[in-house]
């Protein structure tokens, strides 16, 4: 070997290792690291076909509006919730005239029931589609009785616009940032809709971060400097999981519209860092 040859190759090893260091030094700056994750708590809805959500778990929210103008009464009716032949919880939209609304549904939550601080918060889910049709997966503070809302804080780990079929968002609500100023991502399909199968969503949650994810890919992380007010997210949340029709967020429905509309839910599951 010549020594020109010497002298190249050595530095071909130094600009590799300088480099090597550089991305190093980068990767533990970007954030904590994700932890192991052990299960804590879940509904694989493994029930017979026909009955309702486990009232363990779960309870109903009856009503209309929800102070999103949304145009559904939610029931705690077999035809609008209940586990499906295949083995998943399916929550129903129907148009038909109810307790003085033109469409029913369903509005399940864990709350009384389980609330967690921080972990990973998943669910398996095929979403409905349609205009004014919005189904989500999300959480609210426990808190939010006496506090009140936005200041309770909200995470919504997945909320679809039915007329976007391809596009789900990402958000969080709170003092400051609520309702159209939420802080917000959309993660898009490419060539797919989320009412051609199931989809994984999932928030990595821990005490200055939420990691927003779909189908294990990371899309979204927030942190209190994205936030224009007080971060509300060091404290318990409880779950929530509904198939609005209408509201601020979707609009009405129109003619192309079609009904029942069907929010299939396979499982959701909640772990918690392991020590």
């Amino acid at each position: 070997m010549n020594r020109r040859t010497f002298v190249s190759l050595r530095l071909a090893s130094v600009a590799i290792l300088v480099l090597w260091m550089m991305v190093a030094g980068c990767e533990s700056t970007t954030g904590p690291a994700v932890p192991t994750w052990q299960l804590v708590w879940q509904d694989e809805f493994s029930g017979a076909a026909g009955t309702k959500a486990d009232s363990t778990r779960w309870v109903h929210g009856i009503g209309t509006g929800w102070g999103n103008n949304q145009l559904e009464y939610d029931t705690d009716r077999l035809q609008n919730v209940s586990v499906d032949s295949t083995g998943c919880l399916a929550i129903t939209a129907r148009s038909e005239f109810y307790r003085g609304q033109s469409y029913t549904s369903g509005r399940i939550s864990t709350k009384g029931k389980f609330e967690c601080t921080y972990g990973k918060i998943e669910a398996r889910i095929k979403l409905p589609s349609g205009q004014g049709i919005w189904p989500a997966f999300w959480m609210i503070g426990a808190d939010e009785d006496s506090v009140t809302w936005p200041k309770c804080g909200e995470i919504d780990i997945m909320e679809l616009r039915g007329q976007l079929p391809n596009r789900i968002n990402g958000s969080i609500h709170g003092p400051g940032y609520s309702g159209s100023k939420a802080i917000t991502k959309p993660y898009t399909l490419i060539n797919d809709r989320f009412d051609n199968g199931f989809h994984t969503f999932a928030v990595e949650w821990g005490t200055d971060y939420l990691r927003y994810y779909v189908d294990d890919t990371l899309y979204q992380t927030i942190t209190p400097a994205a936030v224009t007010g007080s971060w509300v997210f060091n404290h318990p949340f409880y779950i929530i999981l509904n198939l609005a029709v209408g509201g601020d967020y979707v609009g009405a429905p129109n003619a192309s519209t079609t009904f029942p509309q069907t929010m299939q839910v396979d499982w959701v599951r909640v772990y918690r860092a392991a020590p």
